[in-house]
């Protein structure tokens, strides 16, 4: 059924129908309509679903419509959600939830899903400890592959995932893995342990978030297993959840790359409130104009050159905005190499001297294609075109030097590269040009 079909059922309020059609869709795309529909609608659509449905349909809403539909449910109804949700999700809803919401929530949950959350809990945040699931298959070495798929067959359902089974000795330290396909094709009276992949990789709990998505990116893993500080299983995290946390982090980089305070919770931007753009974006660009104002004292401070040539003023925004720009290109550069492991500080060397040729080669780029513009464009003397070409070689020069070791020096000393990006840098590079840009004006014009 086509989505406008399903919309003129919920204005008609055409429930029954209604019910049966959600029945057949998928929990994402239930979930989409919810977000879609009129605010009223959302708890009637959300109530029509069964209910391993609608703790699916509701892992995919929304942090605020989540919050929206848990505080309008009746206990027994909020209590049927938690229960019927992946151990991961329960515990993620648990931290975004209100004190008061959260505590009502667990009083009326299952003491297994209350244990499972608890311990989700417990771990940092951002950790592969905080975002793992603990349904997953465990299966022990000396079993045949017949009581292995007896196992699968009665905690499947429940299980995150059964692709990947975790083998584990009496200690439940994790020994080996197992993939379905191949349980599947086994002799059912040969043990698990003859063929299973020993060769196993995991992270541990305390593993920050974005090293294990890492991890996923290079192993191009389904599933990974997480083990504590005694190499004891205690979770999986799977692809579904990294996909989430790439996403979430990228935004992160993105916005501080934008001078943009990151927020605690990602909202969609039809959703997000005019003051809650206005306090993510307020304190970055007070400081920027603050320290903008360097660039009005260096002008200020030269404000007799300026008068003595005044065509020096109408080069001054190309020559900022071209400094700029080339180390924004280069402190991106640098930054996404820093994020995928590419290059570490002990590169640093290799890279300033691979950007000081490119930023030499740049330089008298722009420098000759400009020499040309204000001779023929222009028509200026051939002695300020040489302070114009010269200033553009060093500014380029100085900005990508600078574009590139800022970002290695914030990783190094343990700040978000991401910060040193496009509006902190061109700040610094403005203020650099002017001061290279009047120092060759005084030179060679003799100001």
């Amino acid at each position: 059924m086509e989505r406008e079909e399903i919309e003129q059922l919920i204005e008609g309020r055409q429930y029954n129908e209604l019910r049966r059609v959600l029945a057949d869709l998928n929990e994402a795309d239930i979930a989409s309509i919810m977000e879609d529909a009129p605010k009223e609608e959302r708890l009637r659509i959300f109530r029509l679903l069964k209910k391993d449905m609608a703790a699916d349909v509701f892992s995919f809403l929304p942090t605020d419509i989540g919050q929206e539909l848990i505080t309008a449910l009746t206990d027994v109804e909020a209590a049927n959600v938690v229960n019927n949700m992946m151990a991961d999700d329960a515990a993620d809803l648990m931290e975004e939830m209100p004190a008061n919401v959260v505590k009502r929530l667990l009083a009326h949950a299952t003491a297994e899903t209350r244990r499972d959350i608890n311990h989700l809990l417990k771990f940092p945040d951002d950790s592969a400890g905080s975002i793992m699931t603990v349904e997953y298959v465990d299966l022990k070495a000396n079993w045949t592959i017949q009581k292995c798929m007896d196992r699968i067959r009665s905690i499947g359902l429940d299980s995150e995932t059964i692709y990947t089974c975790y083998v584990i000795d009496d200690k439940r330290k994790l020994i080996g893995t197992a993939a379905l396909r191949y349980l599947i094709i086994a002799d059912p009276n040969e043990t698990v342990g003859s063929i299973m992949n020993e060769n196993v990789i995991a992270v541990h709990t305390v593993d920050d978030q974005e090293e294990v998505a890492k991890q996923f990116q290079k192993y191009d893993f389904n599933s990974m297993p997480v083990v504590d500080k005694e190499d004891r299983l205690v979770g999986i995290i799977t692809v579904d959840d990294i996909m989430d946390i790439i996403q979430e982090e990228t935004t992160e980089d993105m916005e501080k790359m934008a001078a943009i305070m990151p927020a605690d919770q990602q909202k969609p931007y039809l959703r997000t409130s005019v003051f809650e753009l206005w306090k993510k974006r307020i304190i970055w660009l007070l400081f920027l104009m603050v320290s903008a104002t360097f660039t009005g004292t260096i002008i200020t401070h030269y404000e007799d050159a300026l008068g003595a040539y005044i065509v020096l003023t109408a080069f001054i925004p190309m020559i900022m905005d071209t400094s700029g720009n080339a180390g924004s290109q280069t402190s991106v550069t640098i930054i996404r190499a820093l994020s995928l492991d590419e290059i570490e500080f002990s590169d640093f060397f290799n890279v300033v001297w691979k950007e000081m040729r490119v930023a030499l080669l740049a330089g008298i780029t722009l420098a000759a294609a400009n020499f040309v513009k204000l001779q023929v464009v222009d028509r200026v003397s051939m002695t300020v075109a040489l302070v114009v070409c010269m200033t553009l070689v060093a500014t380029v020069f100085v900005a990508k030097l600078i574009g590139a070791m800022l970002p290695m020096i914030s990783k190094k000393i343990g700040l978000d590269p991401a910060v040193m990006a496009s509006p902190f840098i061109t700040t610094i590079v403005d203020a650099v040009a002017l001061l290279v840009y009047f120092t060759f004006a005084t030179a060679i014009l003799g100001l």
